[in-house]
């Protein structure tokens, strides 16, 4: 089809401009002023009226979890449920985590999530890998991978016994991607120290979510992010870390940008809006058990000036959903045993043009950056995603930046029982969301398909990220 996008005001990342934008298949084919009255748009299918709204490049979130196994249970979004949440929050393009399990190849953890994915995935899909055991075989497997468009690769100081890496590991992960251009992501917590507090707090009977947020100490977070950090240094190679939570973290992430290292950095909704009180409410705080965990509120200041100089990135939402009434019950008694996770991936868009823009913490071309541009340009996507430009893939948000609506699991589109942000009031919404030039959601109706989506063969970031 060819659509008209007309009267809105185009939000980069670099400006904002009143502009229309013309849509011929898949692709943007043209965005200026006057496009919808010249003889470029006859023969247009469709004309959108964008009057008083933004139009955006649609938003990318790196950091998903569809189907996870987690503590003996599964992440309850699916590739499609999934997705089509996301396009309902103005995400078009995400890139979720395949996993390798200990013992077993990366073929086998990636192969695994693309059946997870492939004809189910209502919007585009891109892979990380998760690594549990990096030996000569994995190492070897990790060119082939980047090779396929699977270039990044993560890996854990958290977890002892599941994913955890000690430092030996992680060294020559990132000595591969040295070789390879591929990205090392880092979970920066102290796993090792962490199980000790949380085995002795639970010792004295601690054991509700609200100690979950205790144990894990925010200088945990920090010392983790340090050396991480370090080792990349030494191999002379870029670190993504993911999720960081706490200001001990992004202290160590600002001193070393602050001396020329390649350290870069996302967090999340849950640690900007969200807090440690909100797990003090009995068994209840255990719909906001995640890793890292909330923080004390007075983290969240700090990082939403990290967000707008550019010490954090870009924001994720580590999507991660559990139900309340049966999977997070699994940690009664133990908060150890609570399955990690938070639902977030419908949310984030409004949640930053709420908490960010409105309340002027960020502007809206920074709102687009953080959510669009700079994950495009991170993840090996740019010119394709991230972007409102000729040639770009026709990932489109009209946006009512006025529009007020309250969050509730009653209406979301999550596969979950419960909303981490329930009753909380927002301003600004998604009209109408296209995902290569097809309308898959408007006013609040969902006119996608299953299977729409496509895997994104993603290129390596190098020149980005030195």
């Amino acid at each position: 089809m060819r659509i008209v996008i007309s009267g809105g005001t185009v939000v980069n990342a670099d400006g904002s401009t009143q502009a229309d934008v013309l849509v011929d298949g898949e692709t943007i084919a043209q965005v200026g002023p006057g496009v919808a009255g010249s003889s470029a748009a006859n023969g247009v299918d469709r004309t959108i009226d964008a009057s008083g709204k933004l139009v955006i490049p649609g938003a990318i979130d790196v950091h998903t979890h569809m189907e996870l196994p987690f503590g003996g249970t599964f992440a309850k979004d699916t590739f499609e449920t999934g997705t089509r949440a996301a396009a309902f929050g103005g995400t078009t393009t995400i890139i979720d985590f395949a996993v390798q399990s200990r013992g077993k190849s990366l073929r086998e953890g990636l192969d695994a999530w693309h059946a997870k994915a492939q004809g189910n995935a209502c919007v585009d899909y891109g892979f990380h890998m998760i690594m549990s055991d990096v030996n000569e075989g994995t190492l070897a497997e990790m060119d082939t991978l980047v090779d396929e468009g699977v270039t990044d690769f993560k890996l854990f100081t958290a977890y002892p016994g599941v994913f955890y890496s000690d430092d030996g590991a992680i060294l020559r992960a990132m000595q591969q991607t040295a070789k390879n251009g591929g990205l090392i992501m880092m979970h920066a917590e102290n796993g090792m120290a962490i199980d000790v507090v949380a085995a002795q707090a639970v010792e004295r009977g601690e054991t509700d979510p609200y100690y979950h947020g205790v144990v894990r100490y925010p200088i945990f977070e920090g010392e983790a992010t340090n050396r991480v950090i370090r080792l990349a240094e030494a191999t002379g190679v870029p670190v993504y870390i993911v999720h960081l939570s706490a200001r001990d973290a992004l202290e160590m992430v600002q001193a070393a940008r602050g001396r020329g290292a390649m350290a870069f950095a996302e967090t999340c909704p849950q640690y900007l809006f969200l807090s440690l009180d909100d797990m003090a409410n009995g068994f209840q705080g255990a719909k906001f058990v995640c890793s890292p965990p909330l923080r004390p509120a007075d983290h969240q200041d700090q990082l939403w000036r990290g967000l707008a100089k550019d010490d954090l990135q870009v924001v994720s939402t580590d999507h991660c959903p559990f139900d309340f009434a049966d999977q997070k019950q699994l940690g009664q008694g133990d908060f150890r045993k609570v399955p990690n996770g938070l639902p977030g991936v419908e949310d984030r868009v409004d949640l930053m043009h709420d908490g960010g823009v409105v309340t002027g913490r960020i502007s809206r071309e920074r709102w687009v950056e953080t959510l669009s541009a700079a994950p495009a340009r991170m993840f090996g996507l740019a010119g394709r995603k991230g972007v409102v430009a000729p040639g770009a893939d026709a990932d489109l948000v009209v946006y009512d930046p006025e529009r007020r609506h309250t969050i509730s699991a009653s209406t979301h589109h999550m596969n979950v029982d419960y909303s981490c942000y329930e009753g909380r009031s927002v301003v600004g919404g998604s009209d109408v969301v296209l995902s290569r030039g097809r309308v898959v959601v408007e006013d609040g109706r969902w006119k996608g398909a299953k299977g729409h989506g496509r895997f994104l063969r993603r290129s390596t970031a190098r020149e980005y990220l030195v």
